[in-house]
């Protein structure tokens, strides 16, 4: 006489975990990518599909200050250009500059072209438009979301290898003088498991929107950068 082969109730789960871990470690290897990488990008495509309308209005195109208008004001408020990491440092050293490290409605990346200081004047300008953006999306499911910081102070050494893979880097740039610094619209850090196409839009315009009220208070410059997928800011 044959035995049945009995599973047990334990069994089962552990059938069913492993059988979810590998559908998402097989739509995370082969569906496409984007800022929301893998099995979020499948998610985001099929469940996520269906987006939820903000209402929110368009505030990017209003931010197009030309480098010509305020390069002159940023390079006498700032710090004057420095050469080198040591000499960045030395303004470090003379409270001419101070670090930033992440914030309330915001995160630093890891910067390859640029270093994490700001004049005080800067990091007061940004702790401000983080502050803002939390109030801004704070009764929205995307509460408590970051922006990143993509960019801030460049010294000569760091341009120059910057313009190996970036021609359009400006030699003559407020990054130079501390009172600068580039957030990026294309991704945040959300609590949300996958951001819709919706959801990232929304993003984008309420920091827009937050950025263009500071600029309107007089408090800084600012400019929707297309290509390179940021806002510029410059602290006044």
């Amino acid at each position: 006489m044959s035995k049945r082969l009995i599973i047990k109730p334990a069994g089962y789960v552990a059938i069913a975990v492993v059988l979810i871990s590998i559908t998402l470690i097989t739509i995370a290897i082969f569906s496409p990518s984007d800022e929301n990488r893998g099995a979020r990008y499948y998610l985001n495509k099929t469940i996520g599909g269906d987006c939820r309308s903000y209402n929110q209005p368009v505030f990017s195109r209003r931010l197009k200050d030309m480098l010509p208008d305020y390069i002159g004001a940023s390079s006498a408020a700032g710090i004057s250009k420095c050469a080198n990491k040591k000499e960045l440092m030395a303004k470090v050293a003379g409270n001419e500059l101070v670090r930033i490290r992440g914030g309330r409605g915001y995160e630093v990346e890891e910067l390859s072209y640029s270093y994490p200081y700001l004049t005080p004047d800067g990091k007061s300008l940004l702790k401000e438009i983080g502050k803002r953006f939390r109030t801004k999306i704070s009764g929205t499911p995307l509460r408590g979301s970051d922006f990143i910081l993509t960019s801030m102070t460049r010294t000569t050494e760091v341009l120059l290898k910057l313009r190996k893979s970036n021609s359009n880097a400006s030699l003559n740039s407020p990054h130079f003088h501390g009172n600068a610094f580039d957030i990026s619209y294309i991704r945040f850090s959300s609590q949300k498991w996958f951001l819709t196409d919706c959801d990232k839009n929304y993003l984008k315009e309420a920091l827009a929107q937050v950025i263009w009220q500071l600029r309107e208070e007089n408090k800084c410059w600012a400019t929707y950068e297309l290509k390179q997928g940021c806002f510029h800011v410059v602290a006044k």
